[in-house]
């Protein structure tokens, strides 16, 4: 029997489409993470976490994350490389987050013992973490049914098909429900292991390691898998001038006229640009960005609320308190005294 973690879930609020998370998990209960690795993997899905999650960074957070890989001896990665490790797929079940990336062959059912261990990890509280057909096993497993999910958009159909049970979204990056995250192949593995960063450490030592990794430093969730336009078209190019305009500018009182104006278009075509590139309409984003670049001056600074929403363009302390809480779930000063960087890790952090 699979134990839901339902206090975790991902809503939204009705009025805004806003996603929602009700709490903020931290590194204090989630520091070790279990890559599974398989025969016949992909190597792309696994260089991600091992990247991210691998590497030790004391210079932005200490501890890090203790990190293994976990898988049968000798397995093969693609056709290149061999797995040298003494963590079987048993010692899954510890482990406070797992991975779970790519399957060797989604026309073959997933390992039994890898689902096994996969479904034990959650009823012991672990976060799971599919990547591209790694959502084969947790549907397998029985973690996906009624919870929206994705997986890379090639497969999504034989998921939805094979899993009928499970709302599978073809068109975003990744889905967080707390207890279980679902994400796109290839690059979105990437977006995925900064999420968790984020959600672990916060924005700062998120982007500071995007930076490393020369990554954008977010893209949100619910942005498409795909760009559906081509980029020759020149819209495409006018929009990617415009959203870092933006970040740099969240100061200013913006609408939507006003970024159709800067990018020299109707506010019809910017508001389908939007949605098609990010995912959301433009004011959604907006405010997505204002509440990012909050998080980031809590962790950073010893600015007042009410300086940071000035700075933010959220207007008041009273309206960056409201949207704070309706999206993380917490408050400015709550988040605050979670994600607040030490003296010599902000120094750290500005060098990066």
């Amino acid at each position: 029997m699979v134990h839901w973690c339902t206090h975790h879930l991902e809503t939204k609020d009705e009025k805004t489409g806003v996603r929602m998370f009700p709490a903020i998990a931290t590194l204090a209960n989630m520091r070790s993470v279990a890559l599974a690795v398989t025969d016949g993997i992909s190597f792309v899905e696994i260089a991600a976490p091992c990247e991210v999650f691998g590497v030790d960074r004391p210079y932005l957070a200490d501890p890090w994350y203790d990190f293994v890989v976990c898988g049968p001896a000798n397995a093969r990665i693609t056709d290149w490389f061999r797995l040298e490790t003494t963590h079987g797929l048993d010692d899954l079940v510890t482990a406070d987050t797992v991975i779970v990336p790519a399957c060797a062959d989604v026309d073959e059912p997933p390992p039994a013992n890898l689902v096994e261990a996969v479904c034990t990890a959650h009823e012991n509280g672990a976060r799971i973490v599919s990547i591209c057909t790694g959502a084969f096993v947790l549907a397998a497993a029985g973690l996906l049914d009624g919870r929206r999910s994705t997986t890379h958009w090639l497969h999504a159909d034989l998921l939805a098909a094979e899993y009928p049970q499970v709302p599978v979204d073809p068109d975003v990056l990744y889905i967080d429900h707390g207890d279980i995250l679902t994400a796109a192949g290839k690059a979105a593995s990437i977006d995925a292991c900064l999420h968790i960063v984020r959600t672990d450490h916060g924005v700062a030592v998120a982007n500071a390691v995007a930076r490393r990794l020369v990554m954008p430093l977010h893209r949100d969730g619910d942005q498409a898998q795909l760009i559906t336009s081509p980029v020759s078209d020149g819209h495409d190019h006018i929009l990617s001038t415009l959203l870092p305009w933006v970040s740099q500018n969240l100061e200013r009182p913006l609408t939507v006229v006003d970024l159709a104006r800067r990018a020299n278009m109707s506010t019809r075509s910017l508001t389908r640009r939007f949605n098609s590139i990010t995912g959301m309409p433009p004011l959604q984003w907006l405010l997505a960005q204002r509440i990012y670049r909050a998080q980031e001056l809590l962790e950073t600074t010893d600015d007042s609320v009410e300086h940071i929403a000035d700075h933010t363009g959220m207007g008041t302390a009273a309206s960056l308190r409201r949207h704070f809480s309706r999206r993380l779930g917490v408050s400015p000063d709550t988040y605050r005294r979670t994600f607040r960087m030490e003296p010599r890790t902000i120094e750290a952090y500005s060098k990066v």
